[in-house]
């Protein structure tokens, strides 16, 4: 009598499957990493705070602006900057020398889900932050709801894809995890003082003020003010909304032409 052959069936997995396993194991890199802490979650907290006595002495009337309407939003700016952006280039970077992502892309996730994993922790932590930032400016600074919220929606989502798109682009031009803050600093600084993140566009010279919206996190913070102020129409937000898909789409082009999977030598 013949005996049965058996074959054990493979596993399935699925897209959805597999980016939710990278992001777990990420989350639980991410809790070991004091640093990593530090500089996705007390940071963006801090520094609005620390910006306030500097917002309250602006000429903020003649704009139509208030102190809330300046902070709410650069707080926001705060947490993409140093939650998503700067904490993921050194994420990217880190896996990248430890030989996790050559490792990872022997086995069956693709190269997109394999990003898209070890982003959504800090991603994730971006959006939470938004909006406890926001709920908690709105309270502490007397911030009225928001006339448009939708636009503000928009915006935090455009930046989050946006500044997870960026900092694989920085990462793949940083050698290693401590020169990560050296190469994710020129981001950093031109969007706080040129994207409206701690001094508002409205106060800037008009010929300033429109180079420095092509800046990549300035149609974000215009989307967020926007949506609180209401004054932001239908029409004039196609203009920072095609500057902010246009930065995601340049990103994406970016990464998989220039990111580095193996150690730079």
């Amino acid at each position: 009598m013949s005996g049965a052959v058996t074959t054990a069936a493979k596993p399935v997995t699925t897209p959805a499957g597999r980016v939710a396993a990278l992001a777990r194991a990420e989350l639980t890199l991410f809790g070991r990493s004091k640093g990593m802490i530090v500089t996705a979650l007390l940071v963006p907290l801090v520094l609005p705070v620390s910006a306030r006595s500097v917002v309250e002495d602006m000429d903020l009337d003649g704009a139509g602006l208030s102190v809330g309407l300046v902070l709410l939003p650069g707080a926001i700016g705060f947490s993409l900057l140093f939650a998503v952006y700067s904490a993921l280039v050194g994420v990217f970077v880190g896996r990248r020398e430890e030989l996790v992502l050559k490792r990872l892309r022997t086995g069956e996730p693709r190269d997109r889900e394999i990003l898209t994993g070890a982003a959504l922790p800090a991603v994730v932590t971006g959006l939470v932050q938004s909006l406890v930032l926001a709920v908690g400016c709105s309270v502490l600074l007397d911030v009225p709801a928001p006339q448009a919220p939708q636009l503000a929606v928009l915006g935090v989502l455009l930046g989050l894809a946006m500044c997870a798109a960026l900092a694989a682009v920085t990462a793949s031009f940083t050698r290693t995890v401590e020169s990560a803050q050296v190469t994710s600093m020129p981001l950093v600084m031109a969007s706080m003082v040129g994207s409206g993140v701690a001094v508002p566009l409205e106060l800037m010279p008009d010929r300033v003020a429109s180079v420095l919206e092509l800046l990549p996190l300035t149609p974000v913070i215009t989307l967020v003010r926007g949506g609180w102020t209401g004054e932001l129409s239908a029409y004039e937000a196609l203009g920072p909304l095609m500057t902010a898909l246009a930065w995601i789409a340049l990103g994406v082009f970016a990464v998989q032409r220039w990111f580095r999977w193996e150690p730079r030598r």
